[in-house]
């Protein structure tokens, strides 16, 4: 017993065959011979039945198995086969459908003629080499071609019966090609050319026969196509359509596979191999219908959507899509929607692939012979994005554009801001025939209209580091009986330090590791190394550095100036506590590098005079003395009092005049 019979043998009968298996449904598949077979393979609930059939054996087994449903998934020429499944269906009483494959992409170039007599009288009024993939069933027609022998290159089945057959039509050698497909186009293309073909006949056999394969093979080695067409015109449903009606009739719960595809710029040049994969094994391609009509494959079914509650609402009403392609422009995980196609197709409840790209910074800024790595990356496509202030301190910024006006618009803003000597490297249509990539100063572009998919990066040799901002409540961080400086001090003595976001920071006597933590955040493509000799005040630290994740953050138990001698070379020095050693500290740091910018916090009388001495030794050209006294206020019964805290002095040195 068979919930389902398929008489199958070809593409679209194993996928239904599969696909009802798959789905716990009991199928028996009928295929004409062992070699229709070797594309499925049996199990508990898929059965296989080899051998033709004949219209009273087919009543025989229909009655033997009483099914639900038979369909008819024979060969688009098998017409004697489909005439006796249908009469054995009406007979016996049982629900038919026929399942058509989807008719290929016809090319302009081609020759179409009726039938396959037809064929032989067109190409008997020509000259040159043909490739025929017709198969070895009408083989003995192609004889009547007066130079058949010489001119005929017949691709057939490699079993002994079939190269038998074809011996006796006189065909043998090297015009005999014994091979099993699918053929790829590059495969198709190597034969037309190895056998200097100019001409190459087939049957119109859809997507599963590799119709388009043979047709893109052929317009490229310049062969002219000769296509037989359909014997019959039927009706029936499509694979995706005959999936979605046996979804409904045996109330079937699937999990679709959806593949989140980055499709590079767009060409199918940037595509990837896995790209490709995914898109030949889809059974629906969605996406924006720029980005869909560049991957998907002659016959392929495909929804134009970028709405991703719109394409998750449509994915979960059509059950009969089991591999879905969405197609996002360059990379899925740059400036891209699958962020938000993540979380809605995880409501539906389905398997998720990402499948990455070529995002355009990498294909741009390869064009233009520039590294992306030390570029600051952004995006104006659909959102507020600062660009002005980027290139102002960045060298190199590079963004996704949104607008036909935007490097113009961009261009004035740079010459109102003084940066109209800016050199703006432009891409449009990356990619596609039409890619336009130039580059030309700011002050030259501020009238030009260019296109809406484009790019920018903007080279600025004069840009200066943007000052890093501070500003952590003392509450946040781990407190022990270690001393923390407090809130306020710390965002003067920060603001003093001007850190860039790649400085190599000493942070000496850290204590608790509020301006260690404060700094590391800041400097967060450098490092910042937290000197502290006392035990608790260093698990304070590490406690500080977990919490902030501070993963650039190096704790270094020890006493200045000894613990600094292995440590990289400063840019910066923040010294809260010297133990009486500032004086050696100090020329430490200056050793390492006269260029250090240094700060230091003086709570006693005594440091602050040590300080002073500092100053006067090294003499200089950049120092500054600031007294801090800061209060907060308390409540007293119904009363606020303001409490005063430390005094603190900041003092500031760069640049010595004076070494020792």
């Amino acid at each position: 017993m068979s919930d389902v019979v398929v008489f199958a043998g070809t593409t679209e009968g194993c996928q239904v065959c599969d696909f009802l298996a798959k789905h716990k449904v009991s199928v028996l598949a009928c295929v004409a011979t062992d070699y229709g077979s070797k594309s499925l393979k049996e199990d508990e609930y898929l059965k296989i039945h080899a051998g033709r059939l004949t219209g009273e054996e087919m009543e025989v087994l229909l009655r033997e198995h009483s099914p639900r449903l038979v369909l008819d998934a024979t060969h688009p020429y098998a017409a004697e086969v489909t005439a006796n499944i249908r009469i054995a269906c009406k007979n016996t009483g049982f629900s038919y459908e026929r399942v058509l494959r989807e008719n290929g992409a016809h090319q302009d170039k081609a020759v179409y003629v009726e039938d396959t007599e037809a064929a032989v009288k067109f190409l008997e009024g020509t000259k040159g080499n043909i490739l025929l993939t017709t198969g070895s069933k009408e083989l003995g027609k192609f004889t009547a071609l007066s130079d058949a022998g010489e001119r005929i290159y017949a691709r057939v089945l490699s079993l002994p019966s079939v190269m038998e057959t074809c011996k006796g039509y006189g065909f043998e050698g090297k015009h005999l090609i014994g091979m099993q497909g699918p053929f790829s186009m590059e495969l198709n293309a190597a034969m037309l050319r190895q056998y200097d073909c100019k001409y190459l006949v087939t049957k119109d056999t859809g997507k599963a026969g590799g119709f388009q394969e043979k047709i893109d093979a052929a317009l490229m080695c310049d062969v002219i196509p000769v296509i037989i067409g359909r014997p019959l015109q039927e009706e029936g449903l499509s694979v995706a359509e005959c999936k979605r009606m046996l979804t409904d009739r045996f109330v079937l719960t699937l999990k679709p596979h959806v593949t989140l595809l980055g499709i590079g710029m767009g060409s199918e040049e940037t595509l990837t191999i896995q790209g490709k994969k995914a898109v030949q094994k889809a059974d629906l391609i969605i996406g924006a219908k720029r980005m869909a009509d560049s991957i998907r494959e002659s016959g392929q079914p495909v929804v134009y959507e970028y709405r991703s509650d719109v394409i998750g609402e449509y994915i979960k009403n059509h059950a009969e899509y089991e591999n879905i392609v969405i197609a996002l422009s360059g990379d899925v995980g740059f400036y891209s929607g699958a962020k938000k196609l993540l979380d809605v197709l995880k409501e539906i409840s389905a398997d998720i692939e990402i499948i990455c790209g070529i995002s355009s910074v990498v294909y741009f800024m390869s064009r233009i012979g520039q590294s992306w790595d030390d570029a600051k990356i952004t995006s104006a496509h659909g959102k507020n994005c600062n660009l002005i202030s980027m290139v102002k301190h960045n060298q190199k910024v590079f963004s996704i554009l949104g607008t036909g006006s935007a490097v113009a618009e961009l261009a004035q803003k740079l010459v109102e801001y003084q940066m109209g000597d800016v050199v703006l490297y432009v891409g449009e249509n990356l990619s596609y025939p039409e890619e336009k990539i130039f580059y030309a100063k700011a002050s030259e572009l501020i009238s030009y209209e260019g296109q809406a998919l484009s790019v920018v990066c903007a080279y600025n040799e004069k840009a200066r580091p943007a000052f890093s901002t501070h500003g952590i409540q003392d509450e946040e961080f781990i407190r022990g009986k270690a001393p923390m400086t407090k809130e306020e001090v710390r965002c003067v003595s920060l603001s003093k330090l001007r850190l860039q976001e790649d400085s190599i920071c000493y942070d000496v006597g850290a204590g608790t590791g509020s301006v260690s933590v404060e700094m590391a955040l800041r400097a967060d493509q450098g490092q910042v190394f937290a000197v502290e000799k006392k035990d608790d005040a260093v698990a304070l630290l590490y406690e500080n550095k977990q919490k902030f994740a501070a993963d650039n953050l190096e704790i270094v138990k020890g006493e200045a100036p000894q613990a600094l001698a292995s440590l990289p070379v400063p840019t910066h020095a923040f010294i809260g506590g010297s133990s009486g050693n500032l004086k050696e500290i100090v020329a430490l740091l200056l050793k390492k590098n006269q260029d250090v910018r240094i700060v230091i916090n003086c709570i006693t009388l005594e440091t602050i005079s040590e300080a002073l001495d500092v100053l006067k030794e090294y003499d200089f050209a950049e120092r500054e003395v600031v007294q801090l006294a800061a209060s907060r206020s308390r409540e007293i019964g119904r009363y606020h009092l303001m409490m005063g805290e430390n005094p603190i002095y900041i003092i500031t040195c760069q640049k010595p005049q004076r070494m020792e």
